[in-house]
């Protein structure tokens, strides 16, 4: 017959067990700090969500392809068949607005898909739980789309300018301020074109959808402008040619398609207010709607 085997001696609890007032499990206190969550979580997250995914690799992939490939290969078409005196007054950053234009069709399709994407896959309601703020949520993926958007083709283009006037040695020396304009200033509007796409991504919430509104912005003024042959509306054809995304582009290398129009840096100043007007509604009726 077996003894019976004394009770084991009662160990204290942790301090991390120790009662927490208020809780509704008042023998348990988790080990792990608490801290109010910012904006700098919100965005570490959105920064590990786009460089996580394939797609953002492919669409940036494909973007500097066009713009290096195509802006290179129009400067060394253009130095081939150039002839002696042809490119006298011409800025030689010019001819990197064909790459950048085809290539803003990239960064539109990846600022639609950072937010509607999510929309798509059903993860919005597993970001919507983490971070319940829903304009710190779309902060922080404008913020780093916006940043991701501008560095990469603020370098795109700057080593196509580079590239061009290297090789049309015809052409005239850019001066500052078309230096400026010309890697600087297209790199923000484009920048902003794609965040302009994000919150249309935001409000549509379906990515054909909002991608192709995005580029029926981008292509059909200009367009519809084009078959616009009747006399009655040559204002409204004239401010479709002055206020087409193209032209513009083509106002930073002072290429415009005509001599009324936006000037000077006029183009980033518009993007920026139809953008911050956009979040603003954006931001509105996400917190009207359900996830």
């Amino acid at each position: 017959m077996s003894t019976p085997q004394p009770p084991m001696p009662q160990t204290a609890a942790p301090d991390w067990q120790a009662a927490a007032s208020g809780s509704p499990y008042p023998g348990y206190t988790s080990p792990i700090p608490v801290v109010r969550t910012h904006l700098g979580h919100a965005i570490a997250s959105e920064w590990t969500k786009i460089r996580s995914v394939r797609s953002t690799m492919w669409t940036l992939g494909v973007f500097v392809l066009l713009v290096m490939g195509i802006g290179l290969l129009t400067a060394s078409l253009v130095a081939a068949n150039e002839s002696e005196g042809s490119l006298a007054g011409e800025n030689p950053l010019s001819f990197g607005v064909f790459g950048l234009l085809l290539g803003s069709m990239c960064i539109i399709t990846l600022g639609v898909l950072t937010t509607a994407s999510e929309y798509g896959t059903g993860m919005i309601r597993t970001t919507m739980t983490a971070c319940p703020s829903r304009p710190r949520v779309l902060a922080a993926k404008a913020i780093v789309f916006f940043l991701v958007a501008f560095v990469v083709t603020f370098v795109s283009a700057l080593v196509v300018a580079l590239a061009d006037v290297a090789l049309l040695e015809g052409a005239k020396e850019p001066t500052g301020s078309e230096w400026l304009k010309g890697t600087l200033g297209i790199s923000l509007y484009i920048a902003l074109l794609g965040l302009l796409s994000l919150v249309v991504g935001s409000v549509i919430r379906h990515s054909a959808g909002a991608i192709t509104l995005m580029i029926g912005l981008v292509l059909a003024p200009l367009v519809i402008a084009l078959f616009m042959v009747s006399s009655a509306l040559e204002d409204v054809r004239q401010a479709l040619f002055d206020y087409s995304i193209p032209n513009q582009l083509g106002v930073f290398y002072t290429n415009s398609l005509s001599d009324s129009g936006p000037s000077g840096w006029d183009p980033l100043w518009i993007a920026l207010g139809v953008t911050a007007a956009a979040f603003a509604g954006a931001v509105a009726l996400l917190q009207k709607r359900d996830v």
